[in-house]
This record gives C-alpha cells, sequence and structure tokens, in this order.
C-alpha cells in the first residue's frame, strides 16, 4: 500500500467537527465533475490511490477513469462497501431484489435475482453477503482494486453481534472473485482484531481512527498503542488530524512515531491542502530515514 491514501468524506459533506462545513461541502461537489478536479490535483501530487465509498457519484468517476486510461495511469481504487445511505433508500423505495438490480451489471442480473431469490428463501447467509459484495463491486468493473474494505457501519455491528463468521465469508470472497485484499474499517481496533484473529484472517489490513488526542478512539488510546507495537497486522490510520484539532505537523510527526502505521488515509478539497499533506509526509519521513543510528537511539 502506499504511504498516503486519499479519502472522499469531504465530497459527501461529512465532516466530524463542523455541520456548516459539510454543509458547504456537499454543496460544492454536488456533480462528478468537481470532485474530479480534486482528485487531478490528488493525482498530479503523486497520490495515486483512492479509497473511496461506493456513492453514485463515485460510479460517474469509475466511468470518466475507464474512459481516460492515458490520464490515470497508475490510479487504484479501495472500494469501501456498503455505502449505507444509497442501500437504504434503494431498498426502501423497491426492495432488496430490486435494490440488486439497479447496481448488478446488466449482464448479470439474472443471475443475481435468482441466486439472490435463492438465498433469501433459505437464510444462505454466505449468498446473501457475496451478493451484497458483488452488487456494491459493480461500479469498479474494469479498475485496479487490489483492496476491498468493509465499512465500519457493518463491520462494527458484526463485531457487536459477535458473528466473525462474516469476516471471513468476506475476505474468502473479495480474494477469489477479485483478486483483491481485504480490508476492514472500524471504529474499535482492538476488540476488531480479537474477532479477525478469530475468524482467521492473518495479517489483515484494518482501517481506524488513530491519533494524538485519541478522537474518536473507541476504546481509548492506549489500547491502540499496545496493539500497535505488539499485534501482527497492517494499520491504516484515519482521522490522523483529529477533524482539524491537531496542527498537521504536530499530528503526522505523532504518526511517524508509531512505527507500525503502514499508511494515512486523508481528505481535502484544495490542491494547497493536498499538496501541504504531501510535502509535509515526505518531509517527515525523510528526515527520519536519514538520521544516523546512533542519533536515532539518543533522541
Amino acid at each position: 500500500m502506499d504511504r498516503l491514501l486519499f479519502g472522499d468524506n469531504q465530497f459527501f459533506g461529512i465532516n466530524h467537527m463542523s455541520e456548516e462545513k459539510a454543509r458547504s461541502q456537499a454543496i460544492r461537489f454536488q456533480d462528478a465533475s468537481s470532485i474530479l478536479e480534486v482528485l487531478e490535483d490528488a493525482y498530479d501530487e503523486g497520490i495515486r490511490t483512492f479509497m473511496c465509498t461506493t456513492h453514485e457519484r463515485i460510479g460517474e468517476i469509475c466511468d470518466h477513469v475507464r474512459e481516460h486510461p492515458a490520464r490515470w495511469e497508475g490510479m487504484v481504487f479501495f472500494p469501501c462497501m456498503p455505502y449505507a445511505h444509497k442501500y437504504a433508500n434503494a431498498v426502501t423505495e423497491e426492495g432488496m431484489l430490486g435494490a440488486l438490480r439497479r447496481f448488478l451489471p446488466k449482464g448479470g442480473t439474472i443471475d443475481a435475482v435468482m441466486r439472490g431469490g435463492r438465498s433469501f428463501a433459505t437464510k444462505d447467509i454466505e449468498g446473501i453477503i457475496t451478493l451484497l459484495v458483488d452488487a456494491e463491486m459493480a461500479m469498479f468493473r474494469g479498475l485496479p482494486t487490489p483492496v476491498v474494505f468493509l465499512q465500519n457501519v457493518v463491520v462494527d455491528l458484526l463485531l457487536g453481534l459477535g458473528f466473525d463468521e462474516a469476516f471471513a465469508i468476506f475476505a474468502k470472497h473479495v480474494a477469489k472473485r477479485y483478486g483483491a485484499e481485504p480490508g476492514f474499517i472500524t471504529m474499535n481496533l482492538p476488540l476488531l482484531l480479537d474477532a479477525l484473529d478469530r475468524a482467521g484472517i492473518d495479517n489483515p489490513i484494518v482501517c481506524s481512527n488513530i491519533n494524538k488526542l485519541a478522537f474518536r478512539v473507541s476504546g481509548g488510546l492506549d489500547g491502540y498503542e499496545r496493539v500497535l507495537s505488539s499485534r501482527r497486522f497492517r494499520p491504516i490510520a484515519m482521522s490522523v488530524f483529529a477533524s482539524g484539532a491537531i496542527p498537521p505537523r504536530e499530528a503526522l510527526e505523532w504518526i511517524h512515531e508509531q512505527a507500525a502505521i503502514e499508511s494515512i488515509v486523508f481528505g481535502a478539497s484544495s490542491a494547497h491542502n493536498i499538496r501541504s499533506t504531501v510535502r509535509l509526509v515526505d518531509a517527515i519521513w525523510s528526515d527520519a530515514a536519514v538520521v544516523p543510528p546512533v542519533l536515532a537511539a539518543t533522541t
């Protein structure tokens, strides 16, 4: 995974500190062209991984990338599913199978509906889970998706229910059908790692809030620091700036001290903020790389 991953919260009116800012961003990014402008800025700064939800507007982004492969050479997507509001609205309007018809590729609709009907009739949990994953992945057809994430809205529900088997079903399906590694987003990192161990998922990719202020860090920072130093997994840190409560350099220097963290996912809506983050990360990690070992041991 790349050190910096570009997220999409800012495009869909999500801001954990300011409702006013969230509303203004939602208005600004009402169409795909405005999202593409920011993605182009990120790409031009060397960012090649877009960690995104399966919002309908992301489908338009995928269409554009497929149509302009030269402009987006090397671009990869990390889909995060499900996008709960999209599904809730579709199911309310059209029912479960109607929602699947809307989201699945045209060529797979009949098979999917038949598979879905059998699954719901027999309460086949594996069939239902894999069908929903296929519905969400349809918009990414033909695009590189080396990691596929299960969103925290589902991960933490399954965690609370003690349904560890669902994690194994998801992991097996994305590996077999899409040649991808499974990823998991959670609001409670220590508890999820225990569940993934029980599910037999080795060295998992897990994305969670990790920041110096323990902002939205369920279970407390001590528990997070403990698993970061003692457990075998591949951590991705999100909310590293605590929605602006931590100065960027201070936030990233603290993240750098957590040696196990492989990647940082961040969102930005301007070329200036993207450039500042990229250059700050490059500087912090480069400076650390050239510190002589003796000096590093004494500082």
